[in-house]
């Protein structure tokens, strides 16, 4: 059992500086073609961000691990609100910009609509329902640099500050090649020796997936989240987290799905009804709502909000494993 839990912390731990030597190498090389910062967060960095779920879910379906593949998605989504989210709102609230909130909270709830509908009306997740989701991505990714490219933000003083950190062209293409290889290895890892914990334990491997896993490949977002607190931009740090929860949606699980269809675990059962569409997707919706919806209306985050979430968070967390 020790060998499985270490070798689980280390798969971590590869996603997590295998993450952040992608998204350098592949930031630098943005840079060389003197994209804007803030187009290179919106689609390099933020898809980056979110390889670790996109490696993890690939890796079980492939494995036949559907467990482990659909409850990282929906998992990660919660973590990343009702956890990371919430911890920016408690610690230091403030205004956001609504306006850079509007596109990518819209896609999210559209996205998680069609899911929703899918999951709970089919049972199960075919081909082309995946297929239909990553179409789903690329035309958010199209749509979203299409409106940065036609109401650009000044990138000069960014070039400038970021010409002095510029890597050589070898180096910067050595971060990608190798942040990719530790994330397909950290990924492997995490995988494997997650199933085996939870077969050691005698928990679902949904519940893992839901727990365990998404917490482990939410910690980019996490990262970042102390970061943009600790610099006091705590708006960088919310439109991180609802694109990531995007992401998780349409691409995470749109790959996941495309590579291996699965139908919706059901190894927890709520009044003989799966726990996954009582439980595990409205409290996901429900998260969102609660941390788009006054920050849309109000234009600012409170910290009642992340306290709340931080409540749903370790309720979610107790339910899961106690009940």
């Amino acid at each position: 059992m020790l060998i499985p839990v270490l070798l689980f912390l280390l798969g971590l731990v590869l996603l997590i500086k295998g993450g952040d030597w992608f998204v350098d190498g592949a930031v630098d090389i943005a840079h060389r073609f003197r994209l804007p910062e803030l187009l290179i967060g919106a689609t390099v960095v933020s898809i980056g961000t979110t390889l670790p779920e996109i490696m993890v879910s690939a890796q079980a379906a492939m494995e036949g691990n559907a467990g482990i593949s659909y409850g990282n998605a929906i998992g990660s989504v919660i973590c990343n609100t009702s956890l990371i989210a919430a911890l920016t709102a408690a610690i230091r609230p403030g205004g956001v910009n609504r306006k850079s909130l509007v596109l990518p909270a819209a896609a999210f709830f559209v996205s998680a609509a069609v899911y929703t509908a899918i999951a709970c009306g089919n049972g199960r997740f075919e081909r082309w329902h995946g297929f239909m989701l990553l179409a789903m991505f690329a035309a958010y990714m199209i749509v979203t640099v299409r409106q940065m490219m036609k109401h650009p933000e000044s990138a000069e003083a960014e070039e400038s500050a970021d010409e002095a950190k510029e890597k050589p062209v070898w180096q910067a293409i050595g971060l990608l090649v190798v942040g990719a290889a530790l994330i397909a290895v950290g990924a492997r890892l995490l995988v494997d020796n997650g199933t085996l914990i939870a077969a050691a334990l005698g928990v679902p491997d949904s519940v893992i997936g839901l727990t365990m896993v998404a917490l482990g490949t939410s910690l980019p977002e996490l990262v970042t989240a102390i970061t943009s607190l600790a610099k006091g931009h705590s708006s960088l740090s919310l439109g991180n987290v609802i694109g990531a929860n995007l992401f998780n949606i349409v691409l995470v699980s749109g790959t996941a799905i495309s590579i291996s269809p699965f139908s919706i675990p059901a190894e927890k059962l709520l009044g003989g009804v799966n726990a996954s569409f009582v439980v595990d997707i409205p409290v996901m919706l429900a998260v969102m709502a609660l941390l788009c919806v006054p920050a849309l209306v109000k234009g600012k985050l409170y910290r009642w909000q992340g306290i709340a979430l931080l409540c749903v968070y370790v309720g979610f967390t107790a339910f899961q494993f106690f009940s």
